[in-house]
Protein backbone atom coordinates (compact mmCIF):
# COMPACT_ATOMS: atom_id res chain seq x y z
CA UNK A 1 0.00 0.00 0.00
CA UNK A 2 2.84 2.38 0.81
CA UNK A 3 4.27 1.97 -2.69
CA UNK A 4 1.01 3.06 -4.34
CA UNK A 5 -0.01 5.75 -1.86
CA UNK A 6 1.27 8.50 -4.16
CA UNK A 7 -0.41 7.18 -7.33
CA UNK A 8 -3.59 9.05 -8.36
CA UNK A 9 -6.58 6.74 -8.05
CA UNK A 10 -9.60 9.03 -8.46
CA UNK A 11 -10.58 11.57 -11.10
CA UNK A 12 -9.90 14.45 -8.72
CA UNK A 13 -6.46 13.11 -7.84
CA UNK A 14 -5.57 12.65 -11.50
CA UNK A 15 -6.62 16.21 -12.35
CA UNK A 16 -4.65 17.62 -9.43
CA UNK A 17 -1.53 15.56 -10.12
CA UNK A 18 -1.57 16.49 -13.80
CA UNK A 19 -2.22 20.13 -12.99
CA UNK A 20 0.95 20.21 -10.89
CA UNK A 21 2.96 18.02 -13.27
CA UNK A 22 2.19 20.16 -16.31
CA UNK A 23 3.32 23.40 -14.65
CA UNK A 24 6.41 23.90 -16.80
CA UNK A 25 4.67 22.88 -20.03
CA UNK A 26 1.80 25.25 -19.29
CA UNK A 27 4.30 28.03 -18.51
CA UNK A 28 5.97 27.53 -21.88
CA UNK A 29 2.69 27.93 -23.80
CA UNK A 30 1.41 30.70 -21.51
CA UNK A 31 -1.43 28.63 -20.11
CA UNK A 32 -0.76 28.67 -16.35
CA UNK A 33 -2.93 31.71 -15.66
CA UNK A 34 -5.85 30.06 -17.43
CA UNK A 35 -5.31 26.49 -16.19
CA UNK A 36 -5.50 27.31 -12.47
CA UNK A 37 -9.00 28.85 -12.52
CA UNK A 38 -10.30 26.25 -15.00
CA UNK A 39 -9.07 23.46 -12.74
CA UNK A 40 -10.55 25.12 -9.65
CA UNK A 41 -14.00 25.52 -11.16
CA UNK A 42 -13.92 22.04 -12.73
CA UNK A 43 -13.10 20.43 -9.38
CA UNK A 44 -15.74 22.58 -7.67
CA UNK A 45 -18.19 21.30 -10.28
CA UNK A 46 -17.28 17.78 -9.22
CA UNK A 47 -18.12 18.74 -5.64
CA UNK A 48 -21.46 20.17 -6.76
CA UNK A 49 -22.23 17.00 -8.73
CA UNK A 50 -21.37 14.82 -5.73
CA UNK A 51 -23.70 16.91 -3.58
CA UNK A 52 -26.47 16.68 -6.18
CA UNK A 53 -26.11 12.90 -6.46
CA UNK A 54 -26.09 12.68 -2.67
CA UNK A 55 -22.66 11.05 -2.64
CA UNK A 56 -21.58 13.58 -0.04
CA UNK A 57 -23.63 15.70 2.34
CA UNK A 58 -23.56 19.46 2.60
CA UNK A 59 -23.37 18.95 6.35
CA UNK A 60 -19.91 17.45 5.79
CA UNK A 61 -18.55 20.80 4.61
CA UNK A 62 -16.39 22.08 7.49
CA UNK A 63 -17.48 25.30 9.16
CA UNK A 64 -14.18 26.95 8.24
CA UNK A 65 -14.71 26.14 4.56
CA UNK A 66 -18.20 27.66 4.84
CA UNK A 67 -16.45 30.78 6.17
CA UNK A 68 -14.23 30.86 3.08
CA UNK A 69 -17.22 30.40 0.77
CA UNK A 70 -19.16 33.16 2.52
CA UNK A 71 -16.18 35.49 2.64
CA UNK A 72 -15.27 35.11 -1.01
CA UNK A 73 -18.91 35.44 -2.09
CA UNK A 74 -19.05 38.63 -0.01
CA UNK A 75 -16.05 39.85 -2.02
CA UNK A 76 -18.14 39.63 -5.19
CA UNK A 77 -21.10 41.50 -3.66
CA UNK A 78 -18.78 44.17 -2.25
CA UNK A 79 -17.19 44.52 -5.68
CA UNK A 80 -20.59 45.13 -7.28
CA UNK A 81 -21.50 47.75 -4.66
CA UNK A 82 -18.19 49.52 -5.24
CA UNK A 83 -18.90 49.65 -8.97
CA UNK A 84 -22.33 51.11 -8.33
CA UNK A 85 -20.94 53.70 -5.90
CA UNK A 86 -18.43 54.95 -8.48
CA UNK A 87 -20.84 54.59 -11.40
CA UNK A 88 -18.56 52.25 -13.32
CA UNK A 89 -19.95 50.91 -16.58
CA UNK A 90 -21.38 47.42 -17.01
CA UNK A 91 -18.39 46.25 -19.05
CA UNK A 92 -16.02 46.99 -16.17
CA UNK A 93 -18.33 45.19 -13.77
CA UNK A 94 -18.31 42.06 -15.95
CA UNK A 95 -14.52 42.22 -16.29
CA UNK A 96 -14.06 42.61 -12.54
CA UNK A 97 -16.48 39.75 -11.85
CA UNK A 98 -14.49 37.48 -14.16
CA UNK A 99 -11.37 38.61 -12.32
CA UNK A 100 -13.02 37.60 -9.04
CA UNK A 101 -13.74 34.14 -10.49
CA UNK A 102 -10.06 33.76 -11.41
CA UNK A 103 -8.76 35.08 -8.10
CA UNK A 104 -10.66 35.44 -4.84
CA UNK A 105 -13.09 32.64 -5.67
CA UNK A 106 -10.21 30.15 -5.85
CA UNK A 107 -9.34 30.80 -2.19
CA UNK A 108 -12.67 29.17 -1.32
CA UNK A 109 -13.04 26.60 -4.11
CA UNK A 110 -9.76 24.75 -3.62
CA UNK A 111 -10.19 24.28 0.17
CA UNK A 112 -13.72 23.04 -0.60
CA UNK A 113 -12.23 20.53 -3.03
CA UNK A 114 -9.72 19.30 -0.48
CA UNK A 115 -12.39 18.97 2.20
CA UNK A 116 -15.03 17.21 0.09
CA UNK A 117 -13.47 15.18 -2.73
CA UNK A 118 -11.63 11.87 -2.47
CA UNK A 119 -8.13 13.30 -2.55
CA UNK A 120 -5.07 12.17 -0.61
CA UNK A 121 -2.35 14.57 0.44
CA UNK A 122 0.32 12.02 -0.55
CA UNK A 123 -0.61 12.46 -4.20
CA UNK A 124 0.01 16.20 -3.97
CA UNK A 125 3.30 15.75 -2.12
CA UNK A 126 4.63 13.40 -4.78
CA UNK A 127 3.41 15.63 -7.62
CA UNK A 128 5.26 18.58 -6.07
CA UNK A 129 8.42 16.47 -5.75
CA UNK A 130 8.17 15.42 -9.40
CA UNK A 131 7.81 19.08 -10.32
CA UNK A 132 10.93 19.72 -8.24
CA UNK A 133 12.82 17.23 -10.41
CA UNK A 134 11.69 19.06 -13.55
CA UNK A 135 12.84 22.33 -11.99
CA UNK A 136 16.29 20.96 -11.20
CA UNK A 137 16.65 19.65 -14.76
CA UNK A 138 15.67 23.01 -16.29
CA UNK A 139 17.58 25.14 -13.78
CA UNK A 140 20.91 25.24 -15.69
CA UNK A 141 19.18 26.71 -18.74
CA UNK A 142 17.81 29.58 -16.66
CA UNK A 143 21.10 30.20 -14.86
CA UNK A 144 23.27 30.38 -17.97
CA UNK A 145 20.72 32.28 -20.10
CA UNK A 146 21.83 35.83 -19.14
CA UNK A 147 25.50 34.96 -19.67
CA UNK A 148 25.23 33.37 -23.13
CA UNK A 149 23.07 36.01 -24.73
CA UNK A 150 19.68 34.33 -24.58
CA UNK A 151 16.77 36.82 -24.58
CA UNK A 152 15.02 37.72 -21.34
CA UNK A 153 11.60 36.88 -22.82
CA UNK A 154 11.26 33.93 -25.16
CA UNK A 155 7.77 34.97 -26.19
CA UNK A 156 4.39 36.20 -24.99
CA UNK A 157 1.68 33.64 -25.62
CA UNK A 158 -1.29 34.62 -27.81
CA UNK A 159 -3.42 33.09 -25.04
CA UNK A 160 -3.12 36.53 -23.47
CA UNK A 161 -6.29 37.50 -25.31
CA UNK A 162 -8.20 35.02 -23.14
CA UNK A 163 -6.79 36.13 -19.81
CA UNK A 164 -7.40 39.85 -19.59
CA UNK A 165 -4.31 40.27 -17.38
CA UNK A 166 -0.86 41.73 -17.97
CA UNK A 167 1.63 40.22 -20.40
CA UNK A 168 3.80 38.97 -17.52
CA UNK A 169 1.24 36.25 -16.77
CA UNK A 170 1.61 34.81 -20.28
CA UNK A 171 5.31 35.39 -20.95
CA UNK A 172 7.92 32.63 -21.07
CA UNK A 173 10.62 34.68 -19.38
CA UNK A 174 14.06 33.24 -18.65
CA UNK A 175 15.36 36.04 -16.41
CA UNK A 176 15.20 39.73 -15.62
CA UNK A 177 17.93 42.29 -15.02
CA UNK A 178 17.68 43.99 -11.63
CA UNK A 179 17.34 47.77 -12.16
CA UNK A 180 20.25 49.70 -10.74
CA UNK A 181 22.33 46.61 -9.94
CA UNK A 182 22.47 45.20 -13.46
CA UNK A 183 22.51 41.64 -12.14
CA UNK A 184 20.23 38.81 -13.30
CA UNK A 185 17.27 37.63 -11.29
CA UNK A 186 14.94 34.72 -12.00
CA UNK A 187 11.18 34.35 -11.76
CA UNK A 188 10.87 30.89 -13.36
CA UNK A 189 7.17 30.09 -14.02
CA UNK A 190 5.84 32.92 -11.83
CA UNK A 191 4.90 36.37 -13.14
CA UNK A 192 7.61 38.07 -11.03
CA UNK A 193 10.52 37.02 -8.84
CA UNK A 194 8.99 37.40 -5.34
CA UNK A 195 6.09 35.22 -6.49
CA UNK A 196 8.59 32.54 -7.49
CA UNK A 197 10.06 32.84 -4.00
CA UNK A 198 6.61 32.31 -2.53
CA UNK A 199 6.10 29.17 -4.60
CA UNK A 200 9.51 27.92 -3.51
CA UNK A 201 8.55 28.28 0.15
CA UNK A 202 5.22 26.48 -0.32
CA UNK A 203 6.84 23.68 -2.33
CA UNK A 204 9.47 23.14 0.36
CA UNK A 205 6.73 22.84 2.99
CA UNK A 206 4.77 20.37 0.84
CA UNK A 207 7.76 18.31 -0.32
CA UNK A 208 8.96 17.96 3.27
CA UNK A 209 5.90 15.74 3.93
CA UNK A 210 6.85 13.20 1.22
CA UNK A 211 7.52 9.77 2.74
CA UNK A 212 10.13 8.63 0.18
CA UNK A 213 13.50 10.08 1.18
CA UNK A 214 14.79 10.39 -2.36
CA UNK A 215 11.74 12.18 -3.68
CA UNK A 216 11.63 14.34 -0.54
CA UNK A 217 15.21 15.51 -1.09
CA UNK A 218 14.49 16.26 -4.75
CA UNK A 219 11.29 18.15 -3.95
CA UNK A 220 12.89 20.23 -1.22
CA UNK A 221 15.90 20.98 -3.42
CA UNK A 222 13.63 22.12 -6.26
CA UNK A 223 11.68 24.41 -3.94
CA UNK A 224 14.85 25.82 -2.41
CA UNK A 225 16.21 26.67 -5.85
CA UNK A 226 13.05 28.62 -6.66
CA UNK A 227 13.28 30.50 -3.37
CA UNK A 228 17.02 31.23 -3.50
CA UNK A 229 17.39 32.24 -7.14
CA UNK A 230 14.29 34.41 -7.01
CA UNK A 231 16.40 36.49 -4.59
CA UNK A 232 13.23 37.28 -2.67
CA UNK A 233 13.89 38.67 0.80
CA UNK A 234 10.51 37.54 2.08
CA UNK A 235 11.14 33.98 0.88
CA UNK A 236 14.33 33.79 2.92
CA UNK A 237 12.52 35.08 6.01
CA UNK A 238 9.64 32.64 5.52
CA UNK A 239 11.96 29.64 5.18
CA UNK A 240 13.59 30.43 8.51
CA UNK A 241 10.56 31.36 10.61
CA UNK A 242 7.61 29.19 9.55
CA UNK A 243 8.91 25.76 10.57
CA UNK A 244 10.03 26.71 14.11
CA UNK A 245 6.84 28.71 14.72
CA UNK A 246 4.62 25.79 13.67
CA UNK A 247 6.76 23.36 15.65
CA UNK A 248 6.29 25.41 18.81
CA UNK A 249 2.63 26.24 18.18
CA UNK A 250 1.75 22.57 17.71
CA UNK A 251 3.19 21.70 21.13
CA UNK A 252 1.49 24.28 23.33
CA UNK A 253 -0.05 21.55 25.47
CA UNK A 254 3.24 19.81 26.20
CA UNK A 255 4.79 20.69 29.53
CA UNK A 256 8.39 20.25 28.44
CA UNK A 257 7.98 23.06 25.90
CA UNK A 258 7.01 25.46 28.67
CA UNK A 259 10.01 24.34 30.71
CA UNK A 260 12.24 25.16 27.75
CA UNK A 261 10.45 28.46 27.16
CA UNK A 262 10.84 29.73 30.73
CA UNK A 263 14.62 30.41 30.59
CA UNK A 264 14.20 31.83 27.09
CA UNK A 265 11.62 34.35 28.35
CA UNK A 266 13.91 35.23 31.27
CA UNK A 267 16.82 35.80 28.90
CA UNK A 268 14.58 37.88 26.63
CA UNK A 269 13.83 40.20 29.56
CA UNK A 270 17.55 40.72 30.20
CA UNK A 271 18.76 41.04 26.64
CA UNK A 272 15.57 42.51 25.19
CA UNK A 273 16.91 46.04 24.52
CA UNK A 274 19.98 44.67 22.75
CA UNK A 275 17.83 42.32 20.71
CA UNK A 276 15.56 45.18 19.66
CA UNK A 277 18.61 47.14 18.43
CA UNK A 278 19.77 44.12 16.43
CA UNK A 279 16.31 43.65 14.90
CA UNK A 280 16.11 47.34 13.98
CA UNK A 281 19.49 47.12 12.29
CA UNK A 282 18.52 43.97 10.43
CA UNK A 283 15.26 45.56 9.31
CA UNK A 284 17.19 48.51 7.95
CA UNK A 285 19.55 46.24 6.03
CA UNK A 286 16.53 44.23 4.80
CA UNK A 287 14.99 47.35 3.30
CA UNK A 288 18.30 48.66 2.01
CA UNK A 289 18.91 45.41 0.11
CA UNK A 290 16.50 46.78 -2.49
CA UNK A 291 15.97 50.37 -1.48
CA UNK A 292 14.00 51.29 -4.62
CA UNK A 293 11.65 48.33 -4.17
CA UNK A 294 11.09 49.14 -0.50
CA UNK A 295 10.43 52.80 -1.33
CA UNK A 296 7.88 51.94 -4.00
CA UNK A 297 6.12 49.41 -1.76
CA UNK A 298 5.89 51.93 1.08
CA UNK A 299 4.57 54.65 -1.22
CA UNK A 300 1.97 52.32 -2.73
CA UNK A 301 0.76 51.50 0.78
CA UNK A 302 0.52 55.15 1.82
CA UNK A 303 -1.45 56.07 -1.30
CA UNK A 304 -3.81 53.12 -0.84
CA UNK A 305 -4.52 53.98 2.81
CA UNK A 306 -5.04 57.69 2.14
CA UNK A 307 -7.44 57.17 -0.76
CA UNK A 308 -9.28 54.37 1.06
CA UNK A 309 -9.90 56.54 4.12
CA UNK A 310 -10.94 59.62 2.19
CA UNK A 311 -12.78 58.20 -0.82
CA UNK A 312 -14.16 54.69 -0.33
CA UNK A 313 -14.10 53.56 3.31
CA UNK A 314 -16.63 50.70 3.36
CA UNK A 315 -16.78 49.23 -0.17
CA UNK A 316 -13.62 50.48 -1.85
CA UNK A 317 -13.15 51.81 -5.37
CA UNK A 318 -14.28 48.63 -7.14
CA UNK A 319 -11.33 48.49 -9.54
CA UNK A 320 -7.54 48.62 -9.45
CA UNK A 321 -5.96 51.92 -10.46
CA UNK A 322 -2.40 52.65 -11.55
CA UNK A 323 -0.41 54.88 -9.26
CA UNK A 324 1.53 58.03 -10.22
CA UNK A 325 5.10 58.31 -11.51
CA UNK A 326 6.32 58.26 -7.89
CA UNK A 327 5.47 54.53 -7.72
CA UNK A 328 6.46 53.81 -11.33
CA UNK A 329 2.77 53.59 -12.31
CA UNK A 330 2.32 50.34 -10.42
CA UNK A 331 -1.24 49.50 -9.30
CA UNK A 332 -2.24 51.15 -6.03
CA UNK A 333 -2.22 48.60 -3.22
CA UNK A 334 -0.19 46.03 -5.12
CA UNK A 335 2.49 44.05 -3.25
CA UNK A 336 0.17 43.87 -0.23
CA UNK A 337 -3.15 42.02 0.08
CA UNK A 338 -4.51 44.24 2.84
CA UNK A 339 -3.67 47.57 1.22
CA UNK A 340 -5.04 46.26 -2.07
CA UNK A 341 -8.24 45.08 -0.39
CA UNK A 342 -8.78 48.37 1.41
CA UNK A 343 -8.37 50.32 -1.82
CA UNK A 344 -10.45 48.07 -4.10
CA UNK A 345 -13.01 46.59 -1.65
CA UNK A 346 -12.79 48.80 1.43
CA UNK A 347 -12.96 47.76 5.06
CA UNK A 348 -15.66 45.15 4.38
CA UNK A 349 -13.43 43.43 1.84
CA UNK A 350 -10.59 43.22 4.34
CA UNK A 351 -12.95 41.71 6.91
CA UNK A 352 -14.15 39.18 4.31
CA UNK A 353 -10.58 37.86 4.07
CA UNK A 354 -9.54 38.31 7.70
CA UNK A 355 -12.38 36.21 9.16
CA UNK A 356 -11.84 32.96 7.19
CA UNK A 357 -8.05 33.31 7.28
CA UNK A 358 -8.08 33.88 11.04
CA UNK A 359 -10.61 31.10 11.63
CA UNK A 360 -8.52 28.67 9.57
CA UNK A 361 -5.42 29.53 11.57
CA UNK A 362 -7.17 29.08 14.92
CA UNK A 363 -8.86 25.79 13.97
CA UNK A 364 -5.62 24.32 12.64
CA UNK A 365 -3.67 25.63 15.64
CA UNK A 366 -6.00 23.74 17.98
CA UNK A 367 -5.99 20.57 15.88
CA UNK A 368 -2.22 20.67 15.39
CA UNK A 369 -1.73 19.61 19.00
CA UNK A 370 -2.79 16.06 18.03
CA UNK A 371 -3.10 15.99 14.24
CA UNK A 372 -0.14 15.78 11.87
CA UNK A 373 -2.22 16.90 8.90
CA UNK A 374 -3.30 20.02 10.76
CA UNK A 375 0.35 20.89 11.39
CA UNK A 376 0.98 20.85 7.65
CA UNK A 377 -2.14 22.93 7.00
CA UNK A 378 -1.06 25.36 9.73
CA UNK A 379 2.36 25.85 8.15
CA UNK A 380 0.77 26.59 4.75
CA UNK A 381 -1.79 28.94 6.29
CA UNK A 382 0.98 30.77 8.13
CA UNK A 383 2.91 31.10 4.88
CA UNK A 384 -0.11 32.60 3.11
CA UNK A 385 -0.72 34.96 6.04
CA UNK A 386 2.92 36.06 5.92
CA UNK A 387 2.81 36.58 2.17
CA UNK A 388 -0.42 38.58 2.43
CA UNK A 389 1.85 41.42 3.57
CA UNK A 390 4.10 41.14 0.53
CA UNK A 391 1.87 39.93 -2.30
CA UNK A 392 -1.74 40.12 -3.44
CA UNK A 393 -3.02 36.65 -2.59
CA UNK A 394 -5.84 36.61 -5.12
CA UNK A 395 -3.55 37.38 -8.07
CA UNK A 396 -1.33 34.36 -7.41
CA UNK A 397 -4.01 31.83 -6.40
CA UNK A 398 -3.72 30.25 -9.87
CA UNK A 399 -0.19 29.18 -8.88
CA UNK A 400 -0.38 28.18 -5.21
CA UNK A 401 -3.68 26.28 -5.43
CA UNK A 402 -2.07 22.94 -4.36
CA UNK A 403 -1.44 24.50 -0.94
CA UNK A 404 -5.11 25.50 -0.75
CA UNK A 405 -6.18 21.90 -1.47
CA UNK A 406 -3.93 20.62 1.33
CA UNK A 407 -5.38 23.24 3.69
CA UNK A 408 -8.83 21.92 2.76
CA UNK A 409 -7.65 18.40 3.56
CA UNK A 410 -6.47 19.60 6.97
CA UNK A 411 -9.85 21.20 7.64
CA UNK A 412 -11.78 17.95 7.12
CA UNK A 413 -13.99 16.95 10.01
CA UNK A 414 -12.21 13.59 10.40
CA UNK A 415 -8.54 14.45 10.88
CA UNK A 416 -5.74 11.92 10.79
CA UNK A 417 -4.22 11.39 14.27
CA UNK A 418 -0.55 12.13 14.66
CA UNK A 419 1.63 9.04 14.46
Amino acid sequence: MAETAHHPQTSAERLIARGVGWTWALWLVGGLYIAGPVLGWALAGMVALALYLDRVKATAIPGTVWAWLAGMLAMLVILWVGHVNFELDFGKTIKSSVGWAKGWALLALFPLVGAMLDVRAEVIYRAVCRLGLQTLILLPIFLIAPYVGLPEVLWVSPLKVLGGAGAEYFAAQLYTIEPGAGTPRWQFFAPWSPAAGMMGVLYVLLAAQESHRGWKAIGIAGGLMLALFSQSRLALVALFVIVPIVWGASRLGKGQLWLLAAPAVFALGIFGPTLIDIIDGAAGEFSAARADSSRVRAALGRIAILRWETEAYWFGHGVVEDGPHLVEYMPIGSHHSWYGLLFVKGLLGSIALAIPLGATFLVLLIRSQTDRGAQIGLSLTLALALYSFGENLEILAYLYWPALVVIGLALRENPTPEA
